[in-house]
């Protein structure tokens, strides 16, 4: 079950690390509920967290003394009324946590310091043709160590763990070429956490990316504006997740939403799925039919403009295949909205999405109720930001949002 694997994990997390208040997290009930309302409203005076929350106004007080006398939430600006005495927001504490996220890519791995609020403190960056583990390794160890260079020693102890976004059986791409491709298949046989341990005593937990994307998009995106959504983000593969009630659902094995092995139907009439005709990896193949650098697309956001008249074909076929497959999710549960991001420029976003609200306007939509059409907020980052999440969630937050509601 999904919640037991979560407490077992939370557990695991509390354990491995006994120094430091965030690396042991909190694990009173009433605190995580608290600190979950302050961080999905921004900031919250203690009156509406009350009436959120249910508790009564002294215990509410109580609690927030303490997470504030331990580093986690802080006073904002007071908010003067016609009457009365002025009205003090809670909201997080920036420095009270920190949390590394690791996106594992097709073409390039992301390594980021995030902050108890979701700011991006410190990047680096490594890109090659395939993800070799030996490499990511190295990448990791080298990017910790340069990435905690600047944070006071005090800050350090408030690091809770490390997030880690790959795919899903990372090793199964099926059409690597050259000898570096025998080399990938070993990922089969590594695992993730185990080789971290190596060389940091940091808690690991290890992520779907695009479950991990999605879980970005609703904690820190415009997915907080929907109850129900399913998501879709484009990389070299295109991957999904769903939300339901509020809450990122990772399925029973953590792979729910795996909405790139979705059924499409190919120009000759054959089977195949969105994965083969929706992702970057097409537009990719595309370039290196007429001798372009395909790294620029990742490398240099300008190039998608020069490269308009191969972007332009990739981008018509991606939003007719998006709208089929958001009118698919919808058949299953009439999800409100489907949000679409990706690893590309903004206002190739925008085109994206205003393409497949056409696209969708044309399709027999009879018995399904049609779902808004929305952009992400977040972009290539989204995958590095939402493993951060990971470690952070589980030792501050509770598990799911379902039953939090906005001020």
């Amino acid at each position: 079950m999904e919640g037991d694997y979560v407490a077992r994990m939370e557990t695991a997390l509390i354990q491995t690390i006994s120094t430091g208040l965030s690396q042991s997290g909190v694990r009173d009930h009433n605190s995580r509920l608290l600190l979950s309302l302050v961080q999905r409203n921004v900031a919250l005076p203690g009156t509406d967290i009350a009436r959120l929350s249910g508790l009564s106004a002294p215990t509410v007080s109580s609690i927030l003394r303490k997470l504030e006398s331990d580093g986690l939430v802080e006073r904002g600006d007071a908010v003067r009324g016609k009457v009365g005495k002025p009205s003090i927001p809670m909201r997080l504490a920036p420095t009270g946590a920190y949390a590394f996220g690791l996106k594992i890519g097709r073409r390039s791995a992301n390594l980021l310091l995030m902050d108890f609020v979701g700011k991006v403190r410190a990047e680096v960056h490594l890109s090659y043709d395939y993800p070799l583990p030996s490499e990511i390794f190295a990448f990791l160890e080298e990017g910790i160590r340069a990435l905690t260079a600047d944070l006071p020693a005090d800050q350090r102890t408030r690091i809770c763990g490390i997030g880690v976004a790959a795919p899903f059986e990372l090793w199964n791409w099926h059409n690597l070429k050259g000898p570096r491709a025998k080399s990938f298949q070993t990922w089969k046989d590594v695992s993730i956490a185990g080789e971290i341990a190596r060389f940091s005593p940091l808690p690991v937990m290890v992520t779907n990316d695009a479950t991990a994307a999605c879980q970005a998009e609703h904690i820190y995106g415009r997915g907080k504006a929907f109850r129900d959504y399913a998501y879709f983000f484009i990389g070299a593969f295109i991957g999904g997740g769903v939300v339901l009630n509020n809450s990122v659902f990772e399925g029973r094995q953590g792979n729910a939403g795996a909405l790139g092995s979705l059924r499409s139907i190919g120009l000759n009439g054959e089977s195949m799925q969105l994965v083969d005709a929706a992702s970057l990896h097409l537009l990719e193949a595309r370039l290196q039919e007429v001798d372009q650098d395909t790294r620029q697309l990742w490398t240099d956001p300008t190039s998608w403009k020069r490269l308009s008249r191969y972007v332009d074909p990739w981008l018509s076929q991606t939003a007719q295949e998006l709208a089929k497959a958001s009118l698919s999710t919808c058949a299953v549960i009439d999800f409100e909205a489907i949000l679409i991001d990706g690893a590309f420029p903004d206002y190739i976003r925008h085109e994206l999405v205003t393409r497949v609200r056409r696209y969708v306007a044309t399709q027999d939509t009879r018995g399904l109720i049609v779902p808004a059409i929305e952009a992400g907020s977040i972009g290539a980052n989204a995958r590095a930001l939402g493993a951060a999440c990971g470690p952070i969630r589980a030792n501050f937050f509770l598990n799911t949002h379902q039953g939090l509601s906005a001020a």
